[in-house]
């Protein structure tokens, strides 16, 4: 098998945390119609042509019923706008849908040719975007008007799973390497995971942290026990003497006195509880594509329900519900004991699992796109066989 050509994952790691970047951002506003996304897939399409014409051919299939399900999950979506309300904005979040569906095109038959080489290449940039999106939160960009933090023009939410995603790209490094050092860069992601005020990123990375570490307690040793209670005492530490006055301002207000003593969820409910009368009064095909924006965001100042499943409930019915779980159960059967690789397929699930989680508290359609590109790289990890040793070629003859 030939190693994977690297500059298809660049490219697909850029765009995917990019987001919806149009040129206006950058102070050219004559050009706000051009939409980088759309370059960045054109331009990683001809590098993934080129990947592909390096592979040998390969015989036999492989069970990719998730893969199907999902792009007929998308389709269905863009169909929706048929019935949607006028004030629908169907056009913005048909191109989110096509791109959505590039990515995890994208992501996943380029994964298939070297899992091992692009997912790693894959934590490697990550791990990096954590610094550089943490070092300009802090230092460049600063607090913004709530006094969260975030780097770039991009939202506080998006940024935080940036972070979380570098805490699992360290400890990723740190298990595929052996290498330590990854780990010395946490104490910076969760500071700045803190910083940026995103209660429900934090309940997704706590959960998923959790998991593992009951996935993995049989194997944990004292001496591994012991460094990471040490690395969580140094994380602290760090924290509170590296961290900007505003930290404490922040952790105080909308951590212990919004969240703990006023039970203040930022109106979530309320917008939640919509999305399900929405779901009600229209339970089979949905309100249609951007349905709630249409018949109640554009009223309240509410973009979308806050909630991945929610929308598509509201805005899909029970038929979209059902494709969407139909993805997710195929891939589960893939994924499920790790495959062929069961420590990268492992890490890729908890990725995509941890932004998955995350789109239940904030996020749209488009927001979602990190869960599905690492559940294209688990489900290509799990099917792709590990090419013979020599040694191994040798005694099959």
């Amino acid at each position: 098998m030939n190693r994977a050509f690297l500059a298809p994952g660049l490219v697909l790691v850029l765009v995917a945390i990019g987001g919806r970047y149009t040129l206006d951002r950058a102070g050219l506003l004559d050009l706000a119609w051009v939409d980088l996304r759309v370059i960045g897939l054109v331009i990683a399409l001809v590098l993934l042509a080129v990947e592909v014409g390096r592979r040998p051919r390969e015989l036999g299939g492989r069970p990719e019923g998730w893969l199907v399900a999902a792009l007929l999950f998308f389709l269905f979506q863009i169909a929706s706008a048929l019935w949607a309300p006028p004030a629908a904005r169907t056009g913005p979040q048909t191109l989110d849908l096509v791109l959505l569906g590039v990515l995890l095109l994208v992501a996943y038959v380029y994964t298939l040719g070297d899992p091992d080489t692009v997912i790693l290449f894959t934590f490697k940039l990550f791990f990096v975007a954590a610094i550089v999106y943490a070092l300009a939160a802090i230092f460049v960009s600063g607090p913004g008007e709530q006094g969260r933090y975030s780097a770039f023009g991009g939202g506080p939410n998006v940024f935080a799973r940036v972070e979380v995603l570098g805490v699992i790209s360290a400890v990723a490094l740190f298990m595929v390497t052996g290498r330590k050092s990854p780990l010395l860069v946490i104490p910076l992601f969760l500071l700045a995971t803190v910083l940026s005020g995103s209660r429900g990123t934090l309940v997704a990375g706590g959960v998923v942290g959790f998991a593992a570490l009951l996935k993995l307690r049989r194997r944990l040793s004292a001496g591994a026990v012991a460094a990471a209670v040490t690395v969580a005492v140094a994380a602290v530490g760090v924290i509170g003497a590296l961290a900007p006055p505003e930290f404490t301002d922040l952790f105080q207000e909308r951590f212990v006195e919004q969240t703990v003593q006023e039970q203040y969820l930022s109106g979530r409910t309320d917008i939640w509880m919509a999305a399900l009368r929405m779901f009600a009064d229209h339970p089979i095909g949905g309100s249609g594509l951007d349905g709630f924006y249409g018949l109640i965001g554009v009223n309240q100042a509410v973009e979308y329900p806050h909630n991945y499943l929610l929308a598509v409930a509201a805005e899909g019915g029970l038929a979209g519900l059902g494709l969407l779980t139909a993805s997710i159960l195929l891939w589960t059967r893939i994924v499920r004991g790790g495959g062929a690789r069961p420590q990268l397929t492992g890490l890729a699930v908890a990725a995509a699992v941890f932004v998955a989680l995350s789109s239940l508290f904030s996020g749209d359609y488009y927001d979602s796109r990190l869960a599905w590109i690492f559940a294209a790289m688990a489900a290509a990890a799990a099917l792709v066989k590990v090419p013979a040793t020599p040694k191994e070629l040798v005694v099959a003859r």
